[in-house]
């Protein structure tokens, strides 16, 4: 009968090279997997995700879908289900057309909103969150405090006060009364410093400074790189408050010529009701489309930066 391969009877077989009379090394088992080990089916769980899944999407596709029809086609046939006539080119085309092409305007009007309002705001939180995060300073709590309360004030409560203080400085009817309040994001501020309290080492700041680096050269060459999953997160929810804003150009803007998508729609969907107004359903569907599209492209592109920057400093080690 042959004997196994490794047995522990042979003892100088069994034994390194150099250690005689040593003990031989003992080989841990392979962890065989149990049933408990493996991930458990929740039945109400996968409804409920479910469920989430159909509140998402099932609006998505009726605008998809509206999208593709005619204004009489819109009140003729079923809402998730294409009509007879396919004029989703038409529509686009009337859309950027239709009075002297405004909604290409409201676009412009929008994205000048983002790239400044949004920009701005993620650029001051980033430089707000680095510097509470790894300087200590008198009145560092006190800051702490505003933060905090100041993102349990919804944005709706601040719109008066906000028009009566531009009002007196003459700044309403114009681009800055949307652009310069959005410019503070409380909740940006406070996700950069608990973001960069994790990933920034406080030894490679250290390092840099002995190194003859400023200040400014730490921040932009050691601690702006290591801030990148954070500051994309961040830009992803500025950028989508600013985009879907509606109650502040709502109150701060009377020129059709600066509304933004959201109210330049809401104006289009309002005049059907207006004496002698013409009712254009259909652009409205269609506009709301575009308008919705440049979002889910930043989120799809975007989305690697955007998970990692949620998970960043969820773990102590």
């Amino acid at each position: 009968m042959t004997s196994p391969a490794v047995t522990v009877t042979d003892r100088s077989a069994a034994e390194p090279a150099g250690t005689p009379g040593s003990a031989p090394p003992r080989l841990r088992a392979p962890r065989r997997r149990h049933s408990a080990d493996k991930p458990r089916r929740s039945v109400l769980l996968t409804l409920l995700t479910s469920l989430v899944l159909l509140y998402s999407l099932v609006p998505l596709i009726w605008l998809a879908v509206s999208a593709t029809k005619t204004q009489e086609g819109l009140s003729r046939s079923f809402g998730l289900w294409f009509d007879d006539d396919f004029a989703l080119w038409e529509n686009i085309s009337q859309t950027f057309t239709y009075d002297d092409g405004v909604f290409t305007r409201w676009l412009l009007n929008t994205l000048l909103y983002v790239g400044l309002g949004a920009g701005g705001a993620t650029f001051l939180a980033v430089l707000g969150g680095y510097a509470l995060a790894k300087f200590d300073f008198p009145g560092r709590r006190a800051v702490f405090a505003v933060v905090i309360g100041a993102v349990a004030v919804p944005g709706t409560a601040l719109a008066v006060p906000t028009f009566l203080m531009f009002s007196k400085m003459g700044l309403t009817n114009t681009p800055w009364a949307v652009i310069i309040p959005s410019l503070i994001s409380p909740f940006g501020l406070y996700l950069t410093w608990v973001f960069a309290s994790e990933a920034i080492p406080t030894e490679l700041m250290e390092a840099a400074r002995i190194d003859g680096a400023g200040e400014v050269r730490t921040f932009f060459r050691v601690a702006l790189p290591l801030l990148a999953p954070g500051i994309v997160t961040v830009l992803l929810f500025t950028m989508v408050a600013t985009w879907n804003n509606y109650f502040l150009p709502l109150v701060m803007l009377k020129d059709p010529d600066w509304y933004p998508l959201t109210l330049g729609l809401n104006s289009w969907n309002a005049q059907a009701a207006t004496a002698g107004g013409e009712a254009v359903f259909n652009l409205v569907v269609t506009g709301s489309l575009i308008t919705v599209l440049p979002l889910i492209a930043a989120f799809l592109l975007l989305q690697r930066y955007w998970q990692s920057g949620l998970a960043a400093g969820s773990v102590k080690e």
